[in-house]
């Protein structure tokens, strides 16, 4: 039996595998990749190396063991991760793995925007197939913001059209951790459960854009734009319109709560409150002040 990441090499994936690395011995844990070398680090450390491709089904039938706990890391090619995740799943079913935790969005069914509908569809798919589950709803990444630091301060401006609405964030290292407890812990204790992960404190862009300026010792002004507006700033910036469309309907989530939604599951979960914003605005400002500058334009959590 193993634990088994899947998407080991992408920006979350690392994250859990070098959380696992700290709760057990590197050889029960496997990562699954599309590309060995990309995770010649990872092999190094001796941590199992699986190759498998979310789009090529047939490279996924000897990816998983009868009994292993299985993390999928919901895949980054919006628009394709139904089929992509269908895949894997019938994969971990044919398996019959121990426990398939799935990473979906917060708010799960009820999450009413554009982005999460494929998180749902997969949610129903892994009820479906009968597999002992755990869904981890991860809210969203801090790092979504702080990635654009150097846009934002070159520009002097935190664009959205977010209204007032508040963010519940988190780090990745903090949702991160939330997975490798669920995957470490007693089997029995995280099967057929869903967890609602958000960060301890709810904040707003204003609030945002406040810290920025405190830390960096410029005037950073948070600038609410109709929807419209911004849908013309970001694909004017060349975020590609069916993209620069689910920004836009996700500041419009922000702006009624869907983000802001805060039960204390991911800080009981990691056994400590989560990363404040403040620290990772500070972590980051370093980097963003060597970073060229472009449009002032926000990511989402895919």
């Amino acid at each position: 039996m193993s634990i088994v990441v899947t998407g080991a090499t992408g920006q979350l994936g690392r994250l859990v595998v070098a959380e696992l690395l700290t709760r057990v011995p590197a050889p029960s844990v496997a990562a699954v990749v599309r590309d060995k070398e990309k995770a010649a680090d990872l092999a190094e450390r001796g941590v199992e190396l699986r190759v498998a491709d979310y789009s090529k089904p047939e490279t996924l039938a000897e990816t998983f063991e009868a009994g292993d706990r299985v993390l999928l890391i919901s895949g980054s090619e919006v628009g394709r991760r139904v089929p992509q995740h269908a895949a894997v799943i019938a994969a971990a079913k044919a398996a019959g793995v121990a426990q398939l935790a799935y990473t979906g969005i917060l708010g799960g069914p009820e999450a009413d925007f554009d982005l999460a509908a494929e998180h749902k569809a997969t949610e129903r798919l892994i009820l479906e197939s009968g597999l002992p589950y755990t869904f981890l709803r991860n809210g969203w990444y801090t790092e979504n913001y702080t990635a654009s630091l150097a846009a934002v301060l070159a520009h002097g401006a935190v664009v959205a059209n977010a209204g007032e609405g508040r963010i519940a964030s988190a780090t990745r290292a903090d949702y991160a951790a939330a997975a490798a407890a669920v995957l470490t812990g007693p089997v029995e204790e995280h099967l057929n459960r869903a967890y609602e992960l958000s960060g301890d404190v709810a904040w707003s862009l204003a609030e945002y854009a406040a810290e920025v300026s405190a830390r960096s010792g410029k005037e950073i002004a948070y600038t609410p734009v109709p929807a419209e507006t911004h849908l013309a700033i970001l694909t004017g910036a060349g975020v590609p319109q069916p993209f620069a469309e689910i920004l836009v309907d996700v500041d419009r989530a922000v702006e009624r709560g869907a983000l802001a939604r805060r039960n204390g599951d991911l800080s009981r979960l990691i056994g400590r409150p989560t990363t404040p914003i403040a620290e990772t605005i500070a972590d980051a400002m370093a980097d963003a002040m060597a970073e060229p500058a472009s449009e002032p334009i926000s990511e989402s959590n895919a």
